[in-house]
């Protein structure tokens, strides 16, 4: 349940135009649903601005249907990261206006009816340092579409040929919030934090040859990074970065 839903809940019992009993029906599962295998956590829109997001790497097919039914019967939508395709597609079946990413893999319905405002107003650019880092800079992209801010996307400026990088100098200091997505060595990150003052949200990629270590190579680079204030994610985690970015131009906002 959104603050938002909840407004004009509270709005109709005070108007008389629902009772108590009818407005605790629809407040049944709040602030949470159990069910056999998951709590779903119906108080997070009020708590943290965002309905809670399926994770669905892990889960069966019936588990993700299951939950993003209840989500939907809730807030009236859904966004679900790391989806397969079998259990996108048996999304798909049963939402029609689905979107798929196959790219980012994430799952989306978006609610019919929307807030009264965003949940956070800024424009975010996702910069990725090579085409191999796109599944993780295009999850970081969504995240932050689903949360309200506008997204542009910089791609294959890695230090490689970072004249790339540096002919888009404009679009770089344009942007309220940058997400740098990198793997290999991981220094894209502390080249742009050294060029521009907005905040730089570092995501390391599993990407590159044996001595990355599986995005580890990358993550200690940009944890060790000279930019001041560069903010790093976990290993792959675009939408723990498209939160963030989302978090801090809330407050901004």
């Amino acid at each position: 349940m959104t603050p938002d839903q909840l407004s004009r809940l509270l709005e109709a019992v005070a108007a008389g135009d629902l009772s108590p009993a009818q407005a605790l029906q629809r407040l049944r599962h709040f602030p949470t649903e159990q069910l056999s295998f998951a709590q779903i956590d119906h108080h997070r829109a009020l708590r943290q601005g965002h309905p809670e997001v399926v994770f669905c790497e892990g889960k069966t097919v019936e588990q993700v249907v299951t939950l993003c039914e209840r989500l939907h019967e809730a807030s009236g939508g859904f966004f679900g990261t790391r989806i397969t395709p079998a259990q996108a597609e048996a999304l798909s079946a049963r939402f029609a206006a689905l979107e798929w990413n196959r790219l980012a893999r994430t799952a989306l319905l978006r609610p019919t009816a929307a807030s009264t405002a965003p949940a956070a107003r800024g424009t975010v650019l996702v910069v990725s340092a090579g085409t191999s880092d796109l599944p993780v800079a295009e999850e970081a992209a969504v995240t932050a579409d689903v949360i309200g801010l506008e997204v542009a996307r910089l791609h294959d400026v890695g230090v490689a040929g970072i004249h790339r990088l540096l002919s888009a100098g404009d679009q770089l200091r344009r942007a309220d919030v940058v997400i740098v997505v990198a793997g290999m060595e991981g220094a894209l990150p502390s080249v742009v934090g050294g060029l521009v003052e907005r905040p730089v949200i570092a995501v390391p990629t599993s990407v590159g040859y044996g001595a990355s270590f599986g995005g580890l190579a990358a993550l200690l680079a940009m944890l060790n990074s000279c930019a001041a204030g560069v903010t790093v994610m976990n290993i792959d985690n675009g939408f723990g970065a498209g939160m963030a970015a989302g978090r801090i131009l809330r407050v901004r906002s």
